[in-house]
């Protein structure tokens, strides 16, 4: 688990840490996806809590529905989202990075 006293995260999947921690290292989606995908991670290793999230409109943080509701997404780009599940521990929220997914 990351924490600099900014919002705690962890990545799911060693892929996913890889691509973000890896400049060379792909999703296999293409360069924007890469590239927006980083550029979401570090929004959210740079927001103190959940309201820094909400507040980057472009980001479009937003719970999901059905049985998807224990989960959230933030907008990457064009059809990409990049999917976390938000676990509270204590007073602080911890986001779990699980996927990036094309949802059209």
């Amino acid at each position: 688990m990351i924490n600099l006293g900014a919002m705690d995260y962890e990545f799911r999947n060693a892929d996913l840490e890889e691509v973000y921690y890896e400049p060379k290292a792909s999703l296999g989606h293409g360069a924007l996806v890469d590239k927006g995908f980083r550029k979401v991670m570090g929004k959210i290793a740079a927001a103190n809590d959940e309201r820094d999230l909400r507040n980057l409109k472009g980001l479009h943080y937003h719970k999901l529905d059905g049985a998807r509701s224990h989960q959230h997404a933030l907008n990457i780009t064009g059809n990409w989202r990049l999917v976390v599940e938000r676990i509270e521990k204590g007073n602080r929220i911890k986001l779990v990075i699980v996927s990036v997914e094309d949802y059209h």
